[in-house]
């Protein structure tokens, strides 16, 4: 059986977020899986505010449509997403907005988020480990998009000493959650492919 295809990122592009820290260590964990992982930054796909006037006129920026066929390429996807305001981050839902918008070759609407699974998982120097943008984030992909988001999440609280010296994480619980979570996204993710 051929390895699933996982594609991991970060609903950040800030210096020293523990976001992309999480997604770093998350692409490592799946590889160990035997996951055929690639790891995205949203810092490489940059795009305007989600007009649906401009999206109108010129149709969507090349930045959505090589995002969105990236998504589709891959059976699961694993999304490390920071807490903003009791929600998830303007540059996680922009790009989210406009995957959701782009068509090609008569897809259906939400094509990207059909037939694939996602993982969410959050880390934050809150006491909460930014929770409540996981809660946020799984309406969007669940309701708003259709995705499958399996049930097992993450939320590595004060993460300013979360991370050990060689970025991974430093309490076994979460730990043993953290590869629990991912084992789950590498097995749904291969009945799907």
């Amino acid at each position: 059986m051929s390895a699933p295809k996982i594609l991991v990122l970060a609903g950040s592009v800030r210096n020293g977020s523990h976001n992309v820290k999480l997604a770093a260590l998350a692409a490592k964990e799946l590889t160990l899986l035997d996951a055929d992982v690639t790891r995205i930054s949203l810092e490489d796909y940059p795009l305007p505010m989600f007009d649906a006037d401009d999206e109108t006129r010129s149709g969507p920026p090349e930045s959505a449509i090589k995002l969105k066929q990236m998504f589709m390429a891959h059976q699961g996807i694993f999304i490390a997403s920071p807490e903003y305001s009791a929600s998830i981050t303007p540059l996680l839902k922009n790009a989210l907005d406009w995957v959701s918008r782009v068509r090609e070759r008569g897809d259906p609407a939400y094509a990207a988020y059909k037939n694939r699974v996602f993982a969410i998982a959050s880390a934050s120097p809150t006491s909460t480990g930014g929770l409540r943008s996981l809660m946020a984030l799984r309406q969007i992909l669940e309701l708003g998009c259709g995705a499958l988001v399996i049930p097992e999440q993450v939320a590595v609280q004060q993460a300013e000493t979360a991370f050990d010296e060689m970025d991974a994480l430093a309490d076994t619980r979460t730990t043993n959650l953290f590869r629990a979570q991912l084992a789950r996204l590498v097995e749904l993710a291969r009945i799907t492919g």
